[in-house]
């Protein structure tokens, strides 16, 4: 079953030509009660036939509970882009549509090992002093999105105290209620920031530091 098409395999395979360091794919599936999760795991592993640079590894996660716990993997389908170690950016839900640039974009960030955020916002981030947890609800239908998930993915990759989501409406309908989302890109920091929209990164960060300064 083929889940990328000739058109999209030679894209990725053009943009994965200048991957630098390796990246590996963490896929958590549960493919009998899991509606997107084989999609998900064929997914990443039709990328990584792509390059050398870029390897698979999947869990059960009901059986492996565990690894889902060292991950904080909370949901499924989900995949982990890391390199030799973890960033804190994941997707939940298969990333079709225009979120699977998303998913380049991001391994060829981690590939970089560099977040590629301006020099201002990399200063203001070390000033970071409580954990900070993005969310970027996304449907596969909306071009705005994948600029909202690139810049959660960023602050991520710059920051250890930053771990940011993908999350695809369709397939999480109770946060979707939860997180009241009505229009996308909504981006949920914490449970304290709320908005929509894909901001410019100076907007986007200052959200970001209003929770991601206080204390403990």
């Amino acid at each position: 079953m083929a889940i990328l098409n000739g058109k999209l395999k030679e894209r990725a395979r053009k943009e994965f030509a200048g991957l630098g360091e390796e990246v590996k794919l963490v896929v958590f599936t549960q493919e009998l009660e899991c509606q997107y999760c084989q999609q998900n795991r064929m997914l990443a592993e039709q990328l990584a036939s792509l390059s050398e640079k870029i390897s698979v590894k999947v869990y059960n996660f009901i059986t492996d509970k565990e690894k889902a716990g060292e991950y904080k993997v909370d949901k499924i389908p989900a995949i982990v882009v890391m390199g030799e170690e973890d960033y804190g950016i994941r997707f939940y839900g298969l990333p079709g549509g225009y979120e699977f640039t998303s998913l380049v974009e991001a391994i060829k960030m981690v590939s970089s090992r560099d977040s590629g955020l301006a020099s201002e916002s990399r200063e203001l981030v070390k000033k970071l002093t409580s954990l900070v947890h993005i969310q970027v609800f996304v449907t596969l239908t909306c071009p705005y999105c994948p600029a909202a998930v690139k810049l959660a993915h960023q602050l991520a990759m710059e920051s250890d105290l930053i771990h940011a989501d993908m999350v695809e409406s369709a397939e999480f309908p109770h946060l979707v209620n939860k997180y009241s989302v009505f229009a996308v890109p909504k981006v949920v920091i914490n449970e304290d920031i709320q908005f929509e929209g894909a901001l410019p990164e100076p907007a986007f960060l200052r959200q970001v530091m209003k929770v991601g300064q206080k204390q403990n």
